[in-house]
This record gives C-alpha cells, structure tokens and sequence, in this order.
C-alpha cells in the first residue's frame, strides 16, 4: 500500500515505523528536516521536506497514485486542506486527519466530501481519555481494551503472589470459575511473552492478558489478584484538553480535583465543569498536595504536556501516599523505564492514537487494532467474510487454522453472544476475531488470513 503521512513528529514517526516494518510504501512529509533526516536514517521510507497541504509538496510526495493520506501534522487547519487538496486534484482514495480542536470535532456535518473531505478524523486527546476512564473503572488494570462495541474486553492484570490462580496450571481456571467462560490470550513474564497453553503455571508479577465478556471480567481479575477497592478520589494533574475532558466524563461517579497552574484555565475550567473542585498551584507543590490530602486519594493522574514534570508530580504523589499513580508520558523512550515501580501505569498518547489509524491501514476487514504492552504485541479485531470455499478461517475449528508463529484467537463474537476460543470452536461468516500477535513481523500472514479468495466474487 503507498501511504504518504504528513507530520513527522511522534505520531507520525510511530506509525511509519510500524508501516515501514509491513512492506508498505511510505513517504514522510515534514517542514523540520532534522526530523525527516533521523527518521530516514532509521527506516526504509522516502521523506519530503515542505508544507504537507501545498499541491506541489504532495505531488513530490507520490498523491497522484497514493492509496491512502494521513494527516497528523500540529495544525489541525493543514491537515484539513491538505485532505481537501489531495481529494479534490489526485482523488486520494483514503484521507484520515488528525483534529484536535473540540469545536471542529462537535460539527459533524463539516466532515464529507461536499465540505471537508475527512474519510476518518483521529482525534489523541479523546482516545486518551477514553483509554484512562477505562483504566479507572477497573482497578487494579493495566490496560483494558473494548472489542465489538464493548461486548468483550480484554484486560491486562499483574499477577500477585497469593492469588487464587498463582502457582496453578491455566487449566484450572475453569474449576475455579465454573460459570464463567475466559482465555487467557498472552502472558508476559519479564519481558518476554509466552504463549499460554493449558499447562503454563502462572506466577507472581507476571502480566496476564485475558478476554472475557464484559460481564465476567470483574470475577476473572478477583482470580488473579486481589480485588482492589472500588476508586473513589481521583486528583488531576493539569487541565488541558485531557484533563478537562476526563474530568467531565467521570465527574458524575467520582470525587475528582484538578491541579492548573494557569489562572484563567482555571476559571474556564470552573466555569465548564459543574462537579470538580479546581485549584490554582503546581502538582509538584509538596505543602499544596498535603493540604489537599493527596495520601486520601484512590488515584492521582499527571497529564500536562511535559514529560519531566508529570513524572516528578507522580513519584512526589506516591511518596506522600496516593494508593495508585498513572502519568502520560510523550518520549516513548521514557514509558518502559518508569512504569512498574513507584509509577503503576504510564500511558503513551503516541501508541494509544496508533491503534485507532492502524485499524484502518490494515488489509483485509480489521476494526480495530490495539497496541499491548507499549507496542510489544498486538490485539486485533478482524471480521471473517465469505464462506467455506472463499475464506481461510470460515467453516475451520480454531485447532484446524494455520495460525502464524505466535498468533491465538482469544474470542468471536456473534451477534450478540461472545463466544470465548476453545480449539473445537468454529468460525462463521460474520464473526468478529480477536486475534493476539506478540511477534508483530507476522501481522501481514495474519491480515492474508482474513482475505476473501476471488471464488467470493
């Protein structure tokens, strides 16, 4: 697939490292060429320097037979016309844009091809926000994804030593949980992922991924740790768009208080939230954090923009007793070296945003693709179309599909009902897969997979 990405900052240059590894044609686009030069020398992509929305630069890019545009430069406005430039003069078949700025995101009707031609609209800080509010309503998570409109969800749990299923063959979940119908999708011990059989034993503080539906997910966590109380207090640590957003979504269940150090975000934000208590002072404040209690609070939550000080807010508010910390961390580089010790779970905006673009530069029918463990492995969401003759999979028992190195089906969702994977479960035309990859190299047999034969047509 040629795809030309305009914007070579750290969404940009996330996704072209993961596209470039898939055998697609990429070509960068950017105004900063130090940033072109550093990702040119890392991966096998043409780059282009100048303005992505210029009719001239896209032309140089490759759009007159481009398959597809991604637009994720700073500037919501340039990657609006750039897609407008690319659908009206090279007829790109696929513009997706990033669009941060709520008050684009809330007229819908901007967004076709008699106005702005928008085929998909990403937008980071709303992702973000739903990823966190997902992480809240399930302590003691370390991620939880959605799968078919929330009908299954997988969550990723730490296993601690005295639970009910450490130190026992994965098998037994089933006598432990008689009721209840789960698979445990990958295990990551130390770093490294292990394929999960009926006789893997789990131990103390390794990483379970598990799928369930929605309904039995609570039970299932209770099997592998203890249940963490129920989250209370949440505190906020700056009131960007993130911030606000969270803020509004949870403020009607939760106890919730944001930290700004700006005075008129802070009246704005008084203003707008109807709930939330809003100080004016720094997170990083030893005296305003104990006057607040922060030793009080379920979680405490760093989201301004600056990497630096969202750590050193976490690890002060973890020092003086808050129970549970999460930070969002921009560098990449950052996400591994600070999650698991005095900060729980660092969240990268970068490879939460990639997820929801991968989904729609995967071939085959992919709905949604999400990045585990900081990008590690990947859990995919793939509709199964055709019938027996045409598919790979339709009409096949799990234990008859020749599933690359690495790959297991987690669960299928039919209709309404959510089926977990057992080897003598077969696929039917229409059911949504949820496949695990912990070695993404396979990603491309994977989507082949799902590849209707010409028989179909």
């Amino acid at each position: 697939m040629k795809i030309i990405i305009l914007g070579a900052g750290q969404v940009g240059g996330t996704l072209a490292e993961h596209l470039a590894s898939e055998a697609n044609d990429i070509t960068v686009v950017d105004t900063d060429g130090d940033r072109l030069r550093d990702l040119g020398d890392r991966l096998d992509i043409r780059t282009v320097q100048g303005r992505g929305s210029l009719p001239t630069v896209l032309r140089q890019a490759g759009a007159d037979d481009a398959d597809m545009l991604v637009a994720v430069t700073n500037s919501d406005e340039t990657n609006m016309v750039a897609c407008q430039v690319a659908y009206s003069l090279f007829h790109t078949p696929t513009k997706i844009a990033r669009v941060r700025e709520s008050a684009y995101l809330t007229r819908e009707e901007l967004f076709d091809n008699d106005h702005i031609p928008v085929d998909v609209l990403i937008s980071p800080e709303q992702v973000v926000t739903n990823y966190i509010k997902r992480l809240i309503e399930h302590p003691g998570s370390l991620q939880v994804i959605d799968f078919a409109e929330g009908k299954a969800q997988l969550v990723a749990v730490k296993a601690y030593y005295g639970g009910p299923l450490v130190g026992q063959q994965l098998r037994q979940i089933r006598a432990h949980m008689p009721n209840v119908d789960t698979r445990v999708a990958a295990i990551f011990r130390r770093d490294r992922p292990i394929t999960p059989r009926g006789d893997t034993v789990i131990e103390a503080d390794d990483e379970v991924f598990f799928i369930a539906a929605r309904k039995d997910i609570r039970a299932v966590m209770g099997e592998l740790r203890r249940i963490d109380e129920t989250n209370k207090r949440v505190v906020i640590a700056g009131g960007g768009q993130i911030g606000e957003r969270l803020a509004e979504a949870i403020e009607s269940r939760y106890q919730v208080k944001i930290i700004e150090m700006n005075p008129a975000r802070c009246r704005q934000l008084s203003d707008t939230l109807e709930s939330t208590v809003v100080l004016q002072g720094s997170a990083s404040d030893k005296d305003l954090m104990l006057e607040e209690n922060i030793a009080d609070a379920d979680i405490f939550l760093a989201l301004t923009n600056d990497d630096e000080a969202n750590i050193m807010s976490s690890l002060l508010a973890k020092r003086l007793g808050a129970r549970k910390v999460m930070t969002i961390i921009n560098n990449p580089a950052y996400v591994d070296l600070v999650q698991g010790g005095d900060i729980d779970i660092a969240i990268s905006p970068q490879l939460a945003t990639i997820g929801t673009l991968l989904a729609h530069v995967r071939r085959g029918d992919i709905v949604s693709v999400h990045s585990l463990r900081r990008g590690a492995a990947e859990a995919i969401e793939a509709v199964a179309h055709g019938d027996a003759k045409s598919s790979k999979v339709i009409g096949k028992a799990i234990e008859d599909i020749a599933l690359p190195p690495g790959t297991t089906i987690g669960a299928i969702i039919r209709d309404e009902q959510v089926l977990i994977a057992h080897d003598d479960t077969v696929i039917e035309a229409g059911d949504h897969v949820i496949l695990f990859v912990v070695d993404k190299k396979h990603i491309r047999d994977v989507e082949k997979l799902f590849h209707v034969g010409l028989s179909f047509f």
